[in-house]
């Protein structure tokens, strides 16, 4: 099965879930200024919230990696909502990419705000996610 991991992190708490899935799964993860060199069967993309929004360089990665993103699952952090899910449903139907139902979603540091996150819980629960997603066992 052929993994990809990208990522767009303007702070860091996305980068840092990005990494733990790659240290989980043996796959490097990159930000979204890198391609994806072959077809994937499974993309892991993380991102999140920035002005109200999924940030334009994580749609133009979609839009321009489509043919090569077998399902897309979503991994987000944000301080102040629940998840990029919807906005990124919206991403890929345009792209015409499958998105996973299964996403996962944890608090993001915002200036004071949520100032331990993403926290030890938060990478061990997304590297749990992670191998859930491929259907392996802890």
């Amino acid at each position: 099965m052929n993994i990809a991991i990208r990522y767009y992190s303007q702070t860091g708490n996305t980068k840092k879930l990005a990494e733990a899935i790659a240290a989980e799964l043996g796959v490097e993860a990159k930000d979204v200024s890198h391609p994806l060199e072959e077809k994937t069967d499974i993309l892991f993309l993380c991102n999140s919230v920035y002005w109200a929004g999924i940030d334009k360089k994580v749609k133009r990665f979609v839009n321009t990696n489509a043919l090569k993103i077998g399902t897309l699952v979503n991994v987000s952090t944000a301080a102040l909502i629940e998840s990029t899910y919807k906005q990124m449903k919206t991403v890929a139907a345009e792209a015409g990419v499958t998105l996973s139902d299964q996403e996962f979603h944890c608090r993001g540091k915002f200036k004071a705000l949520h100032a331990s996150h993403p926290d030890e819980a938060d990478l061990k629960a997304v590297r749990e996610f992670a191998r859930s997603v491929l259907g392996r066992e802890a």
